[in-house]
């Protein structure tokens, strides 16, 4: 059974975009809990024996942090996840997926785990969705809304990550043929497909050529069989690091950055089509204000393929 398309841009999380597009709607924080504290009345009549202080805890360490992913749609299957980052002491992490409706929003799933990193899985039915994760010791992450059609048959995962806003540059006008084509001196066969026919529907729009990078398709070609050996589908890699972080450990700086992934489709031209046929993909492979891709295709014990694109701006 064909898995889903997964698209990145920088938020903030772990993000996705989804085979229904997301709405730039913001979802409220969720509310802090506050603890009292007792104290006994000291006995005058004699004094407490002296004994030595108890040993305090451990404190997190300044950046220990909750985040959040926007809901996504997988297989049909609304997928939201959350997780502890560079904590010391364990935590229970409470995620809910709620519904943004008039009114009080409900939550829709809710789940907890000590482990430091969950997952939520429910039948699709379309609305709008967002995540909220908390921690016992008061750290909260809140996703951003995201609409889902949930209407797909082959369901896509978008998420579109950059660590500033990638401007959207001025269309071209009148693209000719030659900038439909991209520079094929690195990657595979079928990975170069990838690119030559994303910027054929680049020129469509009047966008530039993306250059094939050789370090942005290292990072996705890792990223690729990264998933493809651990059987996981997700732009956040299992040891935490996300898009941006993948793309600097190559050497690239990136002014801005985003990531398409797909698993299950055959051919390039499979999983360009349906990256283009998700708002959320569609929107990363149509901001002309990118410059360079890399493609990375990889097989995992089955011989599914796995597909990442990473997209940049210096």
């Amino acid at each position: 059974m064909r898995r889903p398309l997964g698209v990145l841009a920088a938020v903030t999380t772990a993000a996705t975009l989804t085979a229904c597009g997301p709405s730039a709607d913001d979802a409220r924080d969720a509310a802090a809990g506050a603890a009292s504290q007792v104290t006994a009345p000291a006995d005058t009549a004699t004094p407490a024996p002296s004994r030595r202080p108890d040993k305090q805890p451990q404190e997190e360490p300044d950046d220990c942090r909750v985040s959040v992913a926007r809901p996504d749609v997988a297989a049909l299957t609304i997928v939201a996840g959350a997780a502890r980052r560079d904590c010391v002491r364990p935590a229970l992490l409470r995620i809910r997926v709620k519904r943004a409706v008039p009114g009080d929003d409900p939550v829709v799933k809710s789940g907890a785990t000590r482990d430091g990193r969950i997952t939520l899985r429910l039948p699709c039915k379309p609305g709008t969705y967002y995540t909220v994760a908390t921690d016992y010791r008061g750290g909260t992450a809140t996703s951003k809304a995201v609409r889902l059609t949930c209407a797909t048959p082959t369901p896509a995962r978008t998420h579109t990550a950059a660590p500033t806003p990638a401007p959207t540059a001025p269309r071209t006008q009148a693209p000719t043929e030659a900038t439909a084509k991209a520079a094929t001196t690195v990657g595979t066969a079928v990975e170069n497909e990838v690119v030559r026919l994303t910027n054929a529907e680049r020129a469509k729009g009047g966008c530039g050529p993306l250059t094939h990078d050789s370090r942005l398709r290292r990072a996705a070609y890792e990223h690729s069989a990264d998933m493809a050996k651990n059987d996981y589908f997700e732009h956040d890699s299992q040891d935490g690091r996300d898009v941006g972080d993948r793309i600097s450990a190559t050497g690239f700086t990136a002014s801005a950055w985003a990531e398409n992934i797909a698993m299950g489709q055959r051919t390039a031209a499979e999983v360009v089509k349906g990256w283009m046929n998700s708002d959320g993909h569609r929107r990363n492979i149509m901001n002309c204000a990118y410059t360079h891709i890399g493609v990375g295709a990889a097989k995992d014990g089955q011989g599914r393929l796995y597909w990442t694109q990473d997209f940049a701006r210096r």
